[in-house]
């Protein structure tokens, strides 16, 4: 089964949060049906409580990683990226994603950071793309002016650890932040184990 790490988001206590979008993309796993892609994340991730999304936002070339939209930060609660600007054409499915998660945990609205672009491509900044470490919290930050403010919130969501901003501006070039660049990089046992093999 294709599962990537950025493809979803758990809390610790038996829920877990994926998009349809992506999991249910024919480029994933096509001869899996959504009942089977459930079936193996109950029995491999230890989930009872699977929340599906809709669309990813603009510009994200993973075909819709909850790493960019939402994002548990206590066991009952999420941060949902949220766009304001109707004209936006993030506004919809994140409104829509909201909704969805509204009727089953406690939502704080996340804003998105202003449009990025390269070239005729728009990049996928978003502030959920967050990384909790054991110390602190690592949120990306774009030059916006709403950096201070997603700041703010997740300092509320994580009262007891450091939030650090850290400029991802260069970084979203690559078509994703910090949690993006974290998530498959092998352990240092497997990396010394994979070297011993050379």
């Amino acid at each position: 089964m294709i599962l990537e790490g950025g493809s979803i988001d758990v809390n610790g206590a038996g829920a877990l949060l994926t998009t349809e979008a992506c999991l249910l993309h024919p480029n994933r796993n096509p001869h899996l049906a959504r009942g089977d892609i459930e079936s193996r994340l109950r029995e491999h991730l230890g989930v009872n409580r699977i929340m599906w999304l809709g669309d990813g936002i603009e510009g994200d070339d993973t075909d819709g990683h909850v790493d960019d939209i939402a994002r548990f930060v206590a066991a009952g609660t999420v941060v949902a990226a949220i766009e304001p600007d109707e004209h936006d054409a993030n506004h919809r499915p994140l409104r829509e994603n909201r909704e969805r998660l509204g009727q089953a945990f406690e939502v704080v609205e996340l804003p998105m950071p202003r449009r990025i672009e390269s070239g005729d491509q728009r990049l996928p900044a978003s502030y959920a793309n967050f990384y909790i470490s054991n110390a602190q919290v690592i949120v990306p930050t774009y030059r916006d002016a709403n950096d201070e403010r997603a700041l703010g919130i997740l300092r509320d969501c994580f009262p007891g650890r450091p939030v650090t901003g850290l400029d991802s501006s260069d970084l979203i070039w690559g078509l994703g932040s910090f949690h993006c660049l974290t998530q498959q990089e092998p352990a240092g046992e497997q990396l010394a184990n994979t070297n011993r093999a050379e």
